[in-house]
């Protein structure tokens, strides 16, 4: 059968008697990285006394090379006890194990995903906004139309939305929802469950105040929820399909959509 397991996401210690047995039994274990899985197992050995199973097998299974190597998959593979597990964290989760999962099911194969430490759900109630709905965008487009639409659309959907992002563009997106959401209450999480582990609390602006330029580390934001728009009978598609400038197209869209309407009309003009 093949077993999802999840690993800690900074503290070792959140590794459940579950997934240390599913990893010390396993034939093979697939992971996103072969380096970190051993890494992983040597300190559960020294510090929890695990016994792997002898000639465990370790195969390298990432973004760049799962749809491939599922492909090749014969169903005898999993007479074997298969592990998959990502460097942290959940796999299927902004990490590959889904497709995984995915062949499992077209060829009636046994698999069992194992409950765990997970940064978008301990984000999300250490945030404090007081909704039991959340949106999860996993990391936004790096640039062009479609990160200006995809934040947009984290911004104005009604709920609170959890954002991964990385220390290089974690500057700019604070800037965006400066210029974007200049009243939005955001949460972000640096390091969770590590030593350094910090949280920060108010406007975009004011939190780039405080980061003062300290990026370092891993991220994930929590955006507050907007108030949700009233669904219109009218769409975008509609109003882009009247004879009309684009300046008005873009008043008329961010009425519906809530989108800032500068944003929007720069967008039409780029479609």
């Amino acid at each position: 059968m093949l077993s999802l397991v999840p690993t800690p996401i900074g503290n070792i210690g959140d590794i459940s008697l579950r997934a240390m047995d599913a990893l010390s039994e396993a034939d093979i274990l697939l992971c996103e990285d072969t380096r970190v899985t051993k890494k992983l197992l040597h300190i559960l050995k020294e510090r929890y006394n695990i016994t792997p199973k002898e000639n465990q097998e370790f195969i390298s299974l990432h973004s760049h090379n799962e749809q491939a190597f599922v492909e090749k998959l014969e169903a005898s593979f999993f007479e074997q006890n298969i592990v998959y597990v990502s460097d942290a964290g959940m796999p299927g989760v902004s990490d590959p194990g889904q497709t995984l999962v995915r062949y499992c099911i077209e060829n009636k194969i046994e698999y069992d995903v194992l409950p765990g430490a997970n940064a978008v759900l301990t984000a999300f109630v250490a945030s404090g906004f007081c909704q039991t709905q959340m949106l999860f965008f996993g990391f936004l487009d790096h640039k062009g139309t479609s990160r200006a639409a995809q934040l947009q659309e984290a911004l104005h959907n009604g709920y609170t939305t959890v954002l991964y992002e990385s220390p290089h563009r974690l500057e700019k997106l604070l800037k965006e929802l400066s210029q974007e959401a200049p009243e939005r209450e955001i949460f972000l999480a640096k390091e969770l469950t590590k030593r350094y582990q910090k949280f920060f609390h108010g406007r975009a602006a004011e939190i780039l105040i405080e980061l003062d330029g300290n990026f370092k580390g891993e991220w994930v934001v929590v955006l507050s929820a907007s108030k949700k728009h009233a669904a219109s009978a009218i769409s975008e598609k509609d109003i882009l399909a009247l004879d009309l400038p684009k300046k008005v197209q873009a008043k008329l869209v961010s009425k519906i959509t809530g989108e800032n309407t500068k944003s929007c009309y720069q967008r039409l003009l780029e479609n």
